[in-house]
């Protein structure tokens, strides 16, 4: 026998939205972002660990590698982010009390790697006309890992294999191998 089919290990690979529930996440990254009218945003990066199959099988067992993307809007009354909002993030991180964020910078920085545990619901979002389910979850939603001690594997992209360069216009004269000014 080649193999047995079994379904039970397939996961599910939609880009709909997480089923509600509690995830652990690591904070893949944060970067300051745009949209084309100019309204700017802080978005997270987070990828639902994968070390924590077991402890959680029906939420990270499942969509372990899952990423999310969560967007902290400036406020178009004061162009100002949320400070707010910005400390719910934080404390959810572990970051020490009176840590001194001086840039923005500071913050992505400080943001990126840490583990949190947040509270995903699933809400609809009309747009254009056109209504959607997706997670939008608070600041309020999250909170401290329970699994403080981060074990999860990022997928490696794939490099691609070196091709056999062709010469050009089949040229067989050697390229000067000089090394660039830049």
């Amino acid at each position: 026998m080649l193999f047995q089919t079994s379904y039970k290990d397939l996961q599910d690979h939609s880009y709909g939205p997480l089923p509600e529930g509690d995830y652990e996440f690591v904070i893949k990254s944060v970067a300051e972002n745009a949209t084309k009218s100019g309204a700017e945003s802080i978005q997270f990066n987070l990828v639902v660990r994968n070390d924590l199959d077991q402890a959680m099988p029906e939420t990270n067992g499942k969509y372990h590698n899952r990423q999310l993307w969560v967007d902290e809007w400036k406020r178009r009354a004061t162009n100002q982010y949320e400070v707010n909002n910005l400390m719910y993030f934080m404390q959810a991180a572990g970051i020490p009390e009176g840590t001194p964020i001086n840039t923005m910078e500071d913050f992505f920085q400080i943001m990126t790697g840490k583990p949190v545990r947040i509270h995903i619901k699933v809400e609809d979002n009309t747009y254009n006309g056109k209504t959607t389910q997706i997670n939008r979850p608070a600041p309020w939603d999250w909170e401290k890992s329970q699994f403080p001690q981060v074990a999860h594997q990022f997928k490696q992209k794939q490099t691609p294999k070196p091709q056999q360069q062709t010469p050009v216009f089949n040229n067989p004269q050697p390229q000067d191998q000089s090394p660039l000014p830049f």
